[in-house]
């Protein structure tokens, strides 16, 4: 009774401090109060950072990722956890992996789950009871995996709206029961085991899934498989008392053969499809009708099908005619990149003229079907079981980073060529119509420019969309100045110069050479990438439209707010060309200073770095003051100046008062 007592009290105390904290937290607090739920229910594990009254987000708990004041993913694989938990895991605001697998978690799975959750693994621990039904409300997963835990009962029938799901692992329990209907609703599923347990009853209701891997192993399955299962690359079957027929999908029916009559009432053990020499004269007569006719039909048969090769044959050589024309006249319409393009080094201007306006939108969004699509253009359509196979089933070894749109992952081709794949989010396409989805690609497919990294191909299978681009190993503008030590020293002053000039050309090129203009909207340093010469890449270009829907917008808006990237215009709603360029002003600033856009570990004043640095840029000694100490005072004092003047400008507040990009080029190209 008394040790009730002290974990009560205990509970209690840690509940006001986290409490107390909030005024002075990162984290956002229902996040806090969530995290200090799973501590208690964890019996409180002595893990790095986690103590009663911490901030997770600031203080960088074990395990614990973070995007701005959110909780994104829990990572506490084999950490020796015991305990059990509680239903409060519903409260976090935006976390999309839990992964608490192969530790010593008791009790019931809980029935309150966060409906953000992409990844959810409980994996190796000591759950029983049964899996709750409310599973069904989330509706964004992608990874279940609860195997090799003491679950019992009936799968519950609760898969209709999962239509995310790409992985299924409910292996090594003790569940019962057939499988239920709603499974025949997860149209992205290419993963599932089911192995060691005690389903039962049939296959039927998995044979029309997009399944690559299939595991029902040791099971009391019965009843003949579904010819299609057995088309599934790895499928394991053994230890069920199946039934060796196998259901056949219905032939193509042709002109039906005529049945042989009996031989005779006498003997109707003979009776069949052959005459037998016990057969009369007039049955053996009948017997070589038959067969002249099952003869026929054979011919028939071959004939038809020579006849519908050759119709193929026609059709296909017709379509590459077809597809060879559209491709020149696209050629002859369509113009990448026409404006000069400087050197680094180079002191050229960089003019534009009417004439070499691009149309990237106007001219092949006519017609958005995938046939079209491919036909207009050299993109690569992906498929999810190849994209899955390059990024090892979109493993966390190959996890790239996560943005207001979705993940990107690293694949790499048979070739090992690397490519990007963006894994789009079901917030940013929900309201977009397939057909607004493919004139979307058909549009960032035509902006080519060498600063703008390319898109090299997409998929749109199984309710999925997916971007593929080209890879940049050094990784972003973001990682470079604020976690990359070691490329961080690589950024001299005249290398920030060139990486501010070609971020610069391409938001021109979007800006002024594209018709009609095209706002990025969600410029940063984050989505500059660099390549090995440390050349920027600008990425996410074209991308706007995917945030038309509110709830995306409003996020994305959040995000960039916070983050210290927002105009002060986008409060109100309100995004254009000059938004981009005050964007722009902050990454410059970031180049300039070395320090985050927005850093909540500093003091209230020097939080904002656009706050912090607007009264310093005019006055020399400030301005000195606040260059990154990295550079060692390598700089010219008069190249600062003019850095520190562009700056100036392209954060004004008002947005007819800043400049257009192609002003900024020049007076970049002249620093040089």
């Amino acid at each position: 009774m008394l040790g009730c007592i002290k974990i009560g009290t205990l509970s209690g105390l840690v509940l006001v401090a986290f409490t107390a904290s909030f005024c002075v937290a990162i984290t956002d607090p229902r996040d806090v109060v969530a995290m200090n739920s799973l501590w208690v229910s964890l019996n409180f594990p002595p893990l790095l950072g986690w103590l009663p009254g911490g901030d997770p987000c600031g203080e960088e708990w074990q395990g614990v990722s973070c995007v701005f004041s959110n909780i994104t993913a829990l990572k506490l694989s084999g950490m020796n956890l015991g305990g059990t938990l509680a239903d409060d895991l519903a409260l976090f605001e935006s976390i999309i992996e839990i992964d608490l697998s192969n530790n010593h978690i008791g009790g019931s799975i809980p029935s309150s789950l966060p409906p953000t959750l992409r990844i959810f693994s409980l994996a190796g621990n000591q759950f029983n009871g049964s899996i709750p039904d409310t599973l069904s409300t989330l509706t964004q997963l992608s990874h279940l995996s609860i195997n090799d835990n003491h679950l019992s009962g009936e799968m519950p029938d609760a898969f209709q709206q999962l239509t995310s799901l790409t992985n299924l692992d409910l292996s090594g329990n003790n569940l019962s029961g057939q499988l239920p209907p709603s499974l025949g609703n997860l149209s992205s599923l290419s993963s599932l085991h089911l192995q060691s347990n005690k389903f039962v009853g049939v296959l039927d209701v998995l044979q029309d899934l997009p399944l690559q891997d299939l595991n029902v192993e040791n099971n009391l399955f019965s009843g003949p498989i579904p010819a299609k299962l057995l088309n599934i690359p790895n499928f394991r079957k053994d230890g069920n008392p199946f039934n060796t027929t196998i259901i056949a999908s219905p032939p193509l029916a042709l002109s039906p053969s005529p049945a042989m009559p009996p031989s005779s009432a006498e003997a109707p053990e003979k009776q069949g499809y052959w005459p037998s020499i016990s057969q009369t004269p007039k049955a053996e007569a009948e017997s070589s009708r038959a067969f002249l006719t099952t003869k026929r039909a054979i011919l028939v048969t071959v004939a038809v099908v020579v006849i519908v090769i050759i119709l193929v044959l026609c059709v296909l050589v017709s379509s590459c005619s077809k597809r060879k024309k559209v491709k020149e006249d696209a050629e002859r319409h369509v113009v990448p990149y026409k404006g000069h393009i400087e050197k680094p080094n180079s002191k050229a201007s960089l003019q534009q003229t009417n004439e070499e306006k691009v149309v990237p939108a106007e001219i092949y969004t006519r017609s958005s079907s995938t046939k079209n699509l491919k036909s207009s253009s050299s993109l690569r359509v992906f498929t999810i079981a190849t994209l899955q196979q390059y990024t090892n089933s979109f493993s966390e070894e190959n996890f790239v980073g996560e943005g207001t749109l979705g993940s990107v992952y690293k694949a790499e081709l048979p070739d090992r060529k690397l490519l990007a794949v963006k894994k789009l989010n079901s917030m940013a396409t929900r309201q977009q119509t397939e057909k607004e989805f493919l004139d979307l690609v058909s549009t960032v497919s035509k902006i080519r420019h060498p600063n703008i990294v390319e898109l090299l191909g997409y998929c749109n299978e199984h309710g999925q969309r997916l971007l593929v681009y080209e890879f940049c190993e050094t990784g972003t503008l973001n990682d470079a100045l604020h976690m990359d030590d070691e490329i961080h020293k690589k950024l001299s002053w005249n290398a920030r110069i060139r990486l501010a000039l070609g971020a610069a050309r391409a938001l021109q090129y979007l800006h002024e050479v594209c018709e009609p203009s095209i706002v990025h909207q969600n410029f940063r340093s984050s989505n500059i990438l660099l390549d090995e010469k440390l050349a920027a890449c600008v990425s996410d270009c074209g991308l706007a439209p995917l945030q038309s829907s509110s709830s995306a917008n409003e996020l994305s808006g959040r995000l960039l707010s916070t983050s210290g990237y927002g105009a002060p215009e986008f409060e109100l709603g309100s995004y254009t060309c000059k938004s981009d360029v005050y964007s722009f002003g902050v990454v410059m600033l970031e180049l300039l200073t070395g320090r985050k856009s927005y850093d909540r570990s500093r003091s209230r004043g020097e939080q904002s770095l656009v706050r912090w640095a607007i009264p310093r840029l005019h006055d020399i000694d400030s301005l000195c003051g606040m260059v990154d100490p990295s550079l060692n005072g390598s700089y010219p004092a008069k190249s600062l100046s003019r850095f520190a003047d562009i700056i100036a400008r392209c954060v004004q507040w008002e947005p007819e008062f800043r400049p257009a990009m192609s002003e900024i080029v020049q007076d970049l190209l002249r620093m040089l």
